[in-house]
This record gives structure tokens, C-alpha cells and sequence, in this order.
């Protein structure tokens, strides 16, 4: 009646947001963008009261008529469906805690030790690292920004997180989204341990994504425009290595072909020929 009126302005997305639904009750307002997140909000105040993250970007979703499933479609082709577990279970489950057999591995919990008594200690229970942790909850950004973090003590930390994410297929979608000053710390990284040969083919492998991400932007930063010019300096030095060694390769191929070759000997016996006369 009013002609529009602006009721107000989220901000919460930092790329471009691709998709939009409202939940069937109109309580919920669900957003997706291309910087790989789904947004739910509150329509009484605007408020973010939760959020999905994704491997790949986000071009569409719906909400199935009961809201029980949410649908969201990726840039990789991928097409994946969440569905919201019932209230029920939840309730069996806490139930369940209370059966009386409950009460058999509670027992003794708040026993107070005596001074004469031995106390025996439990096993320490081994944790999960933080990359570890985020790997196993599908965060792969946030698993390489921990990685990167022990960079510098244990580097092949490092390499191992980003060969599980090339295992997993999400190694460019981790390297996209950095800033100036991640993406500075990065290159420092492949430019020390580039030339390490236990750390090259993952390396080399992280180098391709990022010059084949960041390269339209390389000239608005002169730090990051120098190190991308020492990475493929140091690039085309270890491809000029690698095809020096198949030449010397193939050179000793060549070399331990003719040694294998059995030589006869001019000192050998000849052999005794069988002739067959006929009567």
C-alpha cells in the first residue's frame, strides 16, 4: 500500500548472494551466496539464528513444504540435501539416559577418596588436533587457516592437510577467499618449502590453483605481485630441473640396457650339431 518500504539491510554475506526462500511459517528467512554459506534469519528481528556451510558456492536452494529438508545447488554440480531430525528422537534419546541400568555406570561417581585409599587414574582420552577437528565437520577453509598456523614448526603438517583436501577434491575451494595478508603468508610458504622434493608434488599441485585464482588480481598489490614473480621463477627452475633429470634418465636407460645384452663369447665351446643321415 505504501508503494515498498525498506524494513532493513543485511550484511552478513560477503560475496554475492545468488538465492533466497522463507521458511512455510514465514518465522524463517534463509539466504544463499557464492561465498559458500546459507544464512537463516529471523523474520521478527533480522537476526542470524543460524548458518550452513558448503564446499562450493551456492547458485539455489528451497525448503520442502514441512521445512524438514533444505535442497541447495553448487557451482561444482553437486546437489545436496539436509534433513532436519524430529523432535521425537530427541526425547527418546533423553529417556533413554534414565533407564534404570543408567544408574549401574553412574554409581560412584561422587565417592570422595580416603587418604588411605589408592587411587587408580583413568586413561587420558586423546583429542582430536584443530585441523583434525574441522576436516572431520567438513570445514575446509577453516582446516587450512589451522594448518597454516603450525606452518612454520611443523610444516609438514601443512602438506599433509592440503593433500587430504586435493584427496578430497576441495583444495581449490579451501586456497579461494584469502586476503592480502593470508595470501602474502601463503606464497612465503610454497616459496621456502617449494624445492623440498618430499613437499613438491602437493606444492606444486597448490601453486597451479593459486595462479590460476588470484593471477587477475596480482598487479593491485605490489608485495603479493613480487612474490608471485619469485614463485614462478622458482616454478620454471624446478620444471628445468625435472627436465634435465628424465634427459639423464633416459640417458641411464639406455646405459643399462646395452650391459643387460648378453654378449656371445669367441672362446665358447661350439655347440654339437645333430645330423640325421638317412640309410
Amino acid at each position: 500500500l505504501k508503494g515498498g518500504q525498506l524494513l532493513v539491510s543485511l550484511r552478513n554475506h560477503h560475496k554475492t548472494v545468488t538465492c533466497l526462500s522463507l521458511s512455510s511459517s514465514g518465522q524463517r528467512l534463509l539466504s544463499g551466496s557464492l561465498d559458500r554459506h546459507v544464512k537463516v534469519y529471523s523474520t521478527m528481528n533480522y537476526k542470524v539464528v543460524h548458518s550452513f556451510d558448503y564446499a562450493a558456492s551456492i547458485l539455489s536452494l528451497a525448503l520442502a513444504p514441512d521445512d524438514q529438508i533444505i535442497a541447495v545447488g553448487m557451482t561444482n554440480g553437486v546437489l545436496n540435501i539436509k534433513h532436519r531430525k524430529p523432535e521425537e528422537k530427541k526425547t527418546l534419546q533423553s529417556t533413554a539416559k534414565r533407564h534404570p541400568r543408567y544408574r549401574v555406570f553412574v554409581r560412584g561417581k561422587d565417592y570422595m577418596p580416603k587418604q588411605d585409599d589408592i587411587f587408580v587414574s583413568k586413561p587420558v582420552k586423546a583429542h582430536l588436533t584443530k585441523y583434525d577437528a574441522l576436516l572431520k565437520g567438513f570445514h575446509m577453509s577453516k582446516a587450512l587457516d589451522a594448518a597454516l598456523q603450525v606452518r612454520m614448526k611443523r610444516p609438514e603438517v601443512t602438506v599433509a592437510v592440503m593433500n587430504e583436501l586435493k584427496r578430497r577434491g576441495t583444495l581449490k575451494n579451501a586456497l579461494a577467499g584469502r586476503d592480502e595478508k593470508e595470501l602474502s603468508d601463503l606464497l612465503i610458504f610454497l616459496l621456502k618449502h617449494l624445492i623440498n622434493p618430499q613437499f613438491l608434488p602437493i606444492l606444486f599441485n597448490v601453486a597451479e590453483h593459486i595462479i590460476d585464482i588470484y593471477s587477475p588480481v596480482v598487479g593491485q598489490s605490489s608485495v603479493i605481485h613480487k612474490q608471485f614473480i619469485r614463485l614462478q621463477e622458482v616454478v620454471e627452475k624446478e620444471i628445468n630441473y625435472g627436465e634435465e633429470l628424465l634427459k639423464i634418465l633416459g640417458m641411464m636407460d639406455t646405459l643399462f640396457a646395452t650391459m643387460t645384452m648378453k654378449k656371445e663369447s669367441p672362446w665358447e665351446e661350439p655347440k654339437p650339431i645333430l645330423s640325421l643321415n638317412s640309410q
